[in-house]
């Protein structure tokens, strides 16, 4: 895996080096005890280390990024308007 997306408060930030399964479960524990500081990257070239707040009601994405996305080339084509299915 390339690196994990995570979504917080319209933001964008990144980890790296981690099982997608892993920061899941990370994030769910923490959530179930009340509230969890997740360490993050943020910004782009020059990563700046983020912590962010998890707590109930606040909305968060974790967006797993592959290496590559098996059997299709760089030039697919998103008739849909989303990404290439897989068959």
């Amino acid at each position: 895996m390339k690196r994990i997306d995570i979504y917080y408060g319209g933001e964008h930030y990144s980890v790296g080096g981690r099982l997608f399964e892993d920061l899941r479960q990370e994030v769910q524990s923490g959530l179930a005890t009340g509230t969890h500081w997740l360490e993050v990257n943020d910004g782009e070239g020059m990563m700046r280390t983020a912590y962010l707040l998890l707590t109930a009601g606040v909305p968060l994405a974790i967006v797993p990024i592959p290496d590559e996305i098996p059997g299709r080339g760089a030039d697919a084509v998103w008739s849909d308007g989303g990404p290439p299915v897989l068959e």
